[in-house]
């Protein structure tokens, strides 16, 4: 919640409706500010998007609910809560594991079950889970405290006293990978402790070990379904502007942002106006080499050199009949998923042997496909700025679909009667993201806290960054704590306003 002294009709533009974007609306508006979110494409919500084909409804991004309590906590600074616009229900199970070799496994919410999932495979890992597990917690509720609720988003920010005394709680610096061997041998284990890494954008090589709290998040506070799917949350923060005032156009591309005297010219196909602040949801590598004049933000080096999480190769798939074994969640993994991470961040190229996600929504919700029928989401994480022409995308569809039938048993190739694909294509044209990254930047440690992008635009007065690419990160959650910090930064520039309320023409 934005503190001190209100924006007093502030004039505000939010370029980008994505989750970051809407949530900063939010803040700002209560705070007096007068704000207009301007978005390029025909719907809110960015990533976190709907399809509907049919009679069949599509979450065409994120699609796990986790860590209910951010989104209660966000909520909760308007006087609302999460169960005032829509309900959530806890999945059991909370996902299925194929493993290539014949295994399956259920991950459910329940301690117990889970700590004899990791016994079957090695002798004492239950125990080893359940000291995996405390330090996880340790490292999440330090790192929400200190790290994610606060904003650590400037270098200058760590030498705050808190910060300092909170340090020596997260000293998990060393790789993932390394750091789960010291508990598990068995690979398996290793992996349903890593797959959540993928959220991240990154691999278990390469991604930190702090972020050993995402199995906190996993198995001890849950995934979830939100009624009508994860665009629920979308509605409901557009729904929360609106009574707050927020102004949204959509169909409406932002080609130019042009700092003048006290604020920046937000120009348009339709026109430009002036605002006293903008906040960017639009990615600041798009911002910086495509909006802003040539001599301001930061060079073409410094965003080339950048590691970049996944693009994604994903199916929406209208079955007809049942779906046998899928779950909800689904996982496939192969014994040894290195080659796959290689060919994502080391040696760029379509995976021969892929992990895989599978999300079939319509094993809760009924609404999402008609009777007899099952909307599936396939996707496939894969390297960003790989050649993705006709033929490559249809030739991989088709292997994708073979194994699924070969490792699960479940063939959908003769029941489609629905289809559409997105592809790396797709997410660097909609989302103007580089390489048609899904995630926007990795968690490496060299990309982590601080050491993103700021929410502060460098050398530009009055422009702001939310969303992915900044702190804290990558995911939903993290989505609405940046678009409070980003609505906070404006609020501690804030200045009496040269302009007023100006939207005439975008």
């Amino acid at each position: 919640m934005i503190d001190g002294t209100p924006l007093r009709d502030e004039a505000v533009t939010v370029v980008g409706g994505g989750v970051a974007g809407l949530a900063a609306a939010a803040h700002l508006a209560n705070a007096g500010a007068n704000v207009t979110v301007v978005e390029r494409n025909d719907a809110l919500g960015g990533v976190t998007n709907r399809l509907e084909v049919g009679a069949f409804t599509f979450d065409t991004g994120p699609s796990w609910y986790m860590m209910p309590d951010t989104f209660d906590r966000f909520f909760g600074q308007f006087g609302h809560s999460a169960d005032d616009y829509y309900e959530v229900e806890r999945l059991d199970p909370q996902y299925r594991v194929f493993f290539k070799d014949g295994d399956r496994v259920d991950i459910r919410p329940d301690r117990d079950q889970i700590r004899d999932v990791f016994e079957s495979y090695e002798d004492g890992a239950g125990d080893a889970l359940d000291d995996y597990l405390a330090e996880a917690e340790r490292t999440y509720e330090v790192g929400m405290e200190h790290f994610v609720y606060e904003d650590r988003s400037r270098i200058r920010d760590l030498v705050d006293p808190s910060v300092v005394n909170a340090a020596p709680a997260l000293t998990h610096l060393g790789s993932m990978q390394r750091y789960v061997e010291e508990y598990f041998d068995e690979p398996k284990l290793q992996q349903l402790l890593q797959y959540t890494l993928v959220f991240l954008g990154g691999s278990p090589h390469d991604t930190p070990s702090l972020y050993n709290l995402m199995a906190h998040v996993d198995f001890d506070l849950g995934v979830y379904y939100p009624e009508g799917g994860l665009y629920s949350l979308v509605e409901a923060l557009v729904d929360l502007g609106s009574e707050l005032g927020v102004t949204y156009r959509t169909g409406r591309e932002v080609t130019g942002l042009e700092p003048v005297g006290d604020g920046v010219r937000v120009v348009g196909e339709g026109g430009s106006h002036v605002a006293d602040s903008v906040v960017a949801n639009a990615n600041p590598a798009h911002v910086e080499r495509d909006l802003l004049p040539d001599d301001l933000g930061r060079d073409a080096a410094y965003w080339e050199s950048r590691t970049y999480g996944p693009s994604a190769f994903m199916l929406y798939l209208g079955v007809e009949g049942d779906v046998g074994p899928l779950a909800h969640h689904t996982l496939v993994f192969p014994t040894d998923w290195d080659p796959h991470f290689e060919r994502i961040f080391d040696d760029p190229a379509w995976p021969e042997n892929p992990a895989y996600y599978l999300s079939v929504a319509s094993k809760t919700d009924d609404d999402v496909a008609p009777d007899g029928h099952h909307a599936v989401v396939v996707l496939v994480p894969i390297a960003p700025g790989l050649d993705d022409d006709a033929d490559r995308v249809d030739a991989f569809r088709d292997e994708v679909l073979a194994d699924l039938a070969a490792e699960t048993g479940v063939d959908l190739r003769d029941r489609v009667v629905v289809e559409r694909s997105v592809c790396v294509s797709e997410f660097a044209d909609r989302y103007r993201t580089p390489g048609g990254t899904a995630l926007g930047l990795a968690h490496t440690l060299d990309q982590t806290g601080p050491l993103r992008p700021s929410h502060h635009a460098p050398g530009v007065e009055n422009l702001y960054y939310a969303g992915a690419f900044t702190s804290p990160g990558v995911g939903l959650p993290m989505a609405v704590v940046s678009g409070e910090h980003a609505a906070e930064a404006v609020a501690r520039d804030a200045r009496p306003s040269p302009f007023g309320d100006l939207f005439p023409n975008l």
